[in-house]
């Protein structure tokens, strides 16, 4: 009786010793999400490096077992085609991504540039954890119709905190593809509009034959409307039908920029001619273009660039000819150029009438000026329009990047990155060319596709993620939070890379 009276003291001891450990496991797992010996608790201030990996560290190839095994469970339910790999989010860190199998990688490509201050950020944990934001995470408002009490302080503290020059105004919305969507329809309501003015009655209601200008090379979005206005991959669009819109030529420039600068003139020169030629004749036909799309780095299309000339005098067309000028910021946009928009390198006290974002800015939406407000309700709506705990992250990210002054730091990473990257080329001339880029939004050319995708697959077992672009590019993404030592590790394993492919 004794001894059985000792063994129950003994399991009850052992239970209460085990809810205290755990209590403690998860009481640190909510409080310091990281682990306990870092300083990043006392202030969301605190430099990301403080919670960092200090390197890559590989276990397997990428995918590695387990990530082939959720592959194939997922595979029954939805296409894993695209799927590279799974990740361990609660295990990544800063500027470094770790997979389901334990492999440790410097993520220069950042879920396509839409990670803004790295992977769990302290500011983004303390915004997550903070009591008075559950309800708003508990309960996702319709924003549409009945927005929560700070909405319109968060928008103030956030999105209008950064906007471009000359905007006063922003519509919310969830991604970058029905943020354009969206800024189409707003271009044909102001088209519509200003011209009521003096034909509204002379003209059959309905569907009006209005199109958008846009570029080869461009992409937009996936929707329909957007897929009009997107022209890099046939994939894309293939099958799908689509808007018979005018399409003008994107320079083709020749590289390096400061041995072709005549040839590269002329070349912009001819597509701004041929961009404004299809405007008017487009509207002699009776199809006005109502508005011009375009990005300031062709991004999806290969990190494709014009000089800022080349936009300032696009400007001038759409200004001339009366149309919309939207600027497609959704992955150029939040500060990897150096400057919160990229447009902003141009120089312009009017570049644009709206400018569209999301990625990087964590929530989707566009700002325009108050000419393209609609002039009713429910014409531009949704039930989301977009998501409030979004901007309540966004209004903490844009802390970060000004407290850190991290975009002085893109631009210093971005000079590292860049001019490593002219030492590549330099080095393999037969395998790299066209380095390019802006702060740390860069690029390089690989010889041919099968050679490029091959190179990113051996880097990425190396323990850097990259991501291709175009035909033959590999575009580089890396968070805000890079540094300096990072370009330099990067560089080097994906100097390692390219020697192992020969």
């Amino acid at each position: 009786m004794l001894l059985s009276l000792h063994y129950v003291i003994i399991a009850t001891l052992c239970y209460y010793h085990y809810i205290m450990l755990l209590s403690l496991h998860l009481i640190t797992r909510i409080s310091f999400p990281f682990s306990i010996g870092h300083r990043h608790q006392q202030t969301t201030a605190k430099r990301v490096e403080e919670v960092e990996f200090d390197g890559p560290c590989m276990k397997t190839e990428v995918p590695g077992p387990r990530s082939k095994i959720l592959a194939q469970q997922l595979e029954s339910i939805q296409s894993v085609v695209q799927v590279n790999f799974f990740c361990d989010y609660e295990e990544s860190k800063g500027n470094y991504l770790v997979d389901v199998d334990g492999n440790r990688m410097l993520d220069v490509y950042t879920q396509i540039a839409s990670i803004p201050i790295g992977y769990n950020h302290p500011a983004l944990t303390k915004v997550m954890t903070d009591p008075k934001n559950m309800g708003t995470f508990v309960n996702r408002p319709a924003l549409g119709m009945m927005p929560p009490e700070q909405f319109s302080e968060k928008l103030v503290n956030g999105l209008m905190a950064v906007a471009p020059k000359g905007f006063s105004r922003v519509q919310t919305m969830a991604c970058g593809s029905c943020s354009n969507e969206n800024a189409y329809k707003a271009i044909f309501i102001w088209y519509r509009v200003r011209a009521g003015v003096l034909s509204f009655f002379f003209q059959v209601p309905g569907c009006p034959d209005l199109t958008l200008l846009s570029f080869m090379g461009g992409f937009h979005g996936r929707t329909l409307g957007c897929l009009a206005t997107t022209h890099t991959k046939a994939i894309q669009k293939l099958d799908v039908p689509s808007f018979d819109w005018p399409i003008a030529s994107f320079p083709q420039l020749r590289y390096p920029l400061d041995q072709f600068e005549r040839e590269n003139a002329r070349e912009e020169a001819r597509c701004l001619e041929e961009a404004e030629d299809l405007i008017v004749k487009w509207n002699q036909k009776g199809r006005h273009v109502a508005g011009v799309v375009i990005e300031p780095i062709q991004a999806e299309g290969g990190d494709n660039h014009a000089s800022f000339d080349f936009y300032t005098k696009l400007r001038g067309i759409t200004k001339k000819h009366g149309c919309a000028f939207l600027v497609d910021e959704v992955q150029t946009g939040g500060g990897s150029t150096g400057k919160f928009w990229a447009h902003e390198h141009w120089g312009l006290d009017d570049p644009a009438d709206i400018v569209s974002f999301s990625k990087k800015m964590l929530t989707g939406g566009y700002y325009q000026k108050d000419s393209f407000q609609p002039d009713k309700p429910f014409r531009i709506f949704n039930t989301w329009l977009g998501d409030h705990t979004k901007n309540l992250l966004l209004t903490e990210v844009i802390k970060v990047i000004k407290t850190e002054n991290l975009l002085d730091q893109a631009k210093r990473s971005g000079k590292v990155m860049l001019e490593g990257l002219y030492d590549l080329q330099d080095k393999y001339p037969h395998l790299l060319s066209k380095a390019r880029g802006i702060g740390t939004f860069c690029a390089i050319d690989v010889k041919d596709e099968d050679t490029r995708n091959l190179l990113l697959l051996k880097a990425r077992n190396k323990g850097v993620v990259l991501g291709g672009c175009g035909t033959q590019s590999i575009r580089f993404r890396p968070a805000l939070v890079f540094k300096e030592h990072h370009a330099h590790l990067f560089l080097d394993i994906f100097n390692d890379a390219i020697t192992e492919l020969k």
